[in-house]
């Protein structure tokens, strides 16, 4: 997992890979610390080419706002640098590895 903190290194991240997951969330957030982990085993186990950046709402909140992220956590997948779904504050592990499953196999069918 890759922490971004400017919008240039998130614009660049974009335009770099093929699938972004961004975490947004902050130090405060007691679910946020729960989630991580577990989102980043999901993404190593089974999507290991898409890229998880973490972006902490509190320090950059400048990119929060350009992503219409208001609350934590927030987690968004972009496609070929367009949003593709979104997930905010009720986050389940399943929803989320199926949104992420129909785009990766495609991108990257082995």
């Amino acid at each position: 997992m890759q922490e971004i903190r400017s919008l240039q290194e998130w614009q660049q991240a974009l335009t770099v890979e093929s699938i972004v997951i961004g975490y947004f969330s902050h130090d405060k957030c007691s679910v946020c610390k729960v989630l991580l982990p577990k989102v980043e085993q999901l993404m190593s186990n089974n999507y290991p080419k898409a890229k998880l950046l973490y972006c902490n709402i509190e320090q950059s909140p400048e990119l929060a706002a350009q992503q219409s992220v208001f609350t934590a956590p927030t987690i968004v997948i972009f496609v070929e640098e367009k949003e593709y779904v979104r997930f905010s504050r009720n986050i389940g592990l399943v929803p989320l590895g199926d949104s992420i499953s129909r785009p990766y196999s495609m991108l990257f069918s082995d």
